[in-house]
């Protein structure tokens, strides 16, 4: 399945968002349970041609049918098109988000075959990410990137080149979200 119904998914960041006024969920003070546009066809097509690739299925029709982030896990998924509101605030995510964007950057083939557990390091973490495509920051240089070219094109993995490596962490983008928020994929 790769359809999304906005109309649920709006109900249901509302319901956590009346149950965490306080914004005490991780990462809620950032996001604030709330959700941008979705974005029409014409610009997401316009992303992929520029990049030179095609988004995973069930991403892609979230950012169509649903929202262009910010409400989703950690501290919020990061915009495709445009930099988040707040960028420029020396938050890494935000030059993570720009590096994605260089050109020929996310048509460059993912290198991994493999996972690589375990400290990696920054500069090596660097090298792996050709390919991907940053969803979201968790803080402390942890990032969760989704895969847009190769074999592992669709999943998502947990970047941490400090202590966890760069590993698959959820099959795909539908997994990654509906976990968040609480239901089924």
């Amino acid at each position: 399945m790769t359809g999304w119904d906005g109309t649920e998914v709006r109900a249901r960041i509302r319901e956590m968002a009346a149950r965490d006024p306080e914004r005490a969920r991780f990462g809620a003070d950032t996001h604030r349970y709330e959700l941008r546009p979705a974005l029409p066809g014409a610009e997401i097509g316009a992303f992929e041609e520029e990049h030179g690739i095609r988004l995973p299925a069930n991403y892609r029709a979230f950012v169509a049918e649903v929202g262009d982030g910010p409400a989703g896990p950690a501290h919020g998924l990061l915009p495709l098109a445009t930099p988040r509101p707040e960028a420029g605030e020396d938050w890494a995510v935000d030059g993570e988000w720009e590096e994605d964007r260089l050109p020929g950057r996310l048509a460059t083939p993912f290198p991994l075959t493999d996972p690589r557990p375990g400290a990696i390091g920054v500069l090596v973490a660097e090298e792996l990410t050709p390919g991907t495509l940053t969803l979201a920051e968790e803080g402390c240089g942890m990032y969760v990137r989704l895969i847009v070219t190769g074999p592992h094109a669709g999943e998502v993995w947990w970047l941490d080149p400090d202590w966890g490596g760069f590993v698959p962490a959820y099959p795909d983008f539908r997994t990654w979200y509906t976990r968040w928020l609480g239901t089924a994929a």
